[in-house]
Formats: structure tokens, sequence, C-alpha cells
């Protein structure tokens, strides 16, 4: 389960690149997360062998981006300003919050421990109320269903993550290879899931910029000619969902 969960992790990274998302919007971010923790894996399961104090560090880093760069990427399902300041702030203080837990308490397992509670329900409640809007938006307005799936993806994820980190840091479970084993199936089908709606969404995207560059020819031709443009045609934002 190590070797496939190491494969699906390295899928995201995979179809990212390919589908050339790596620069669009957020996507950097979770591109980052992806990489960091299929590194981690790697190293873990000995595929890349490297000192033990090095790997230690690796694992405490990548706890430590988890929770930022998620809340950075969650950005891209942002329908307004106000929104993107306040995700914004959020990953500003919850960075400052980690700050000050590893200058009180050192980088380790305790500080870590610390983190992530409070970071794993962030996030989790995030997803839940995003998955909720763009389920709405799917089915009522039959668009943006890639968005959907990767919310319902990172939801699944960060939901089992918080049972997992119960389970290993809060109650210290002696059960550890078990423990390994559902965060293994957790990261895998979350994985998967999420290349899916990957997939779908750089349709969308790649429809959304059609329609952009379409909009924008139209808008040089009345310029050239002197005409105003219909309003329609000014005032379309493609890119914008419903309810906003």
């Amino acid at each position: 389960m190590g070797f496939i969960s190491s494969f699906a992790l390295f899928l995201p990274i995979f179809f990212i690149l390919a589908l050339r998302l790596g620069g669009y919007k957020s996507f950097p971010a979770l591109l980052i997360y992806y990489f960091s923790v299929f590194v981690y894996n790697l190293f873990t399961e000995g595929y890349i062998q490297a000192p033990a104090e090095f790997v230690r560090y690796w694992g405490l880093s990548n706890n430590l981006l988890d929770v930022p760069l998620m809340l950075a990427f969650l950005i891209y399902y942002s329908t307004s300003a106000a929104f993107t300041r306040r995700m914004k702030i959020s990953i500003l203080a919850f960075v400052l919050f980690e700050a000050t837990t590893v200058l009180v308490r050192g980088l380790n397992v305790d500080a870590i421990t610390i983190i992530m509670g409070p970071g794993l329900l962030l996030v989790f409640s995030l997803c839940l109320s995003l998955f909720i809007r763009q389920t709405k938006i799917t089915i009522l307005h039959r668009k943006a269903t890639g968005k959907a799936i990767i919310a319902a993806a990172l939801l699944f994820a960060y939901g089992c993550y918080a049972i997992i980190y119960l389970m290993y840091y809060v109650f210290r479970t002696p059960h550890v290879a078990d423990t390994f084993l559902v965060y293994f199936l957790v990261v895998t089908f979350s994985s998967l899931l999420l290349c899916a709606g990957i997939i779908i969404e750089r349709k969308r995207v790649q429809k959304l910029n059609e329609l952009k560059t379409t909009r924008k020819e139209l808008s040089d031709i009345y310029t050239e000619t002197g005409k105003a443009a219909p309003a329609r045609a000014a005032m379309l934002d493609f890119d914008r969902d419903p309810w906003n």
C-alpha cells in the first residue's frame, strides 16, 4: 500500500503539470503540497535513501506547510475580493500561530500535535462549506463539476486525516501499522478522486479561456470599427459562479 499510495500521490502532480495548470491561479499551492507529501512518502517507504534526521525534519516541515498550502489553494474557490482577503488573513494568522507554537515548544512532535488539531478542523470546515456550495451549483446549473469533485476529494481526505490525527497523535494508538494502512488507503482514494476533478476542471478552464479570447477579439473588432460593443459581450464574466 505504501507503493500504491506513493504512485497515487504522484498522479495529481503529473496531471497538474501535464494539463498546464501548474501556474494557473492557486494550483501552484496544490502542486507544492502534493510534491512535498509525495517525496516524504518516498523517504518513509525507503525508495529514496536519506539520513533519518533529514527525513524527520522533512516530515515536520511537511506538517507545518500542510494547512497554509491547502488554504492557499482553496482561494481558487473564491467568488469575491472579500473572501480572498479573509483567506489570506487566515493563512497569515495560522502561520503566526505555527511560528509561535514552534518558538515555545520547539520543532517536534508536541508542537505538530498542537498545530495540526485546529489546522485540520479549519481546512475540513472550509472544504465542507465549499463542497456544499459547489454541489448545489453543479446540480442546479450543471457547471463546475470538476470543482465539486476536487472539493469532495479534499473533504474526504481531511475528514479521514482528522480521525487518523486523533488515533495517532491524541490517543496514541498502539496499532500503528493499522493506522498507516488507513492513511495509505485514504491517500490513494482521495488522490485518484482529485485527479478526476482536475481533468474535468481543466476542460472547463479551457472553455473559459476560449470564451475570454472570443470576447477580447470581439472587443478589438468593435474598437477598430469605432462602434460600441454590445452590453452583453462587454459585461459577461464567464469565470464567475452563480449566486455571487
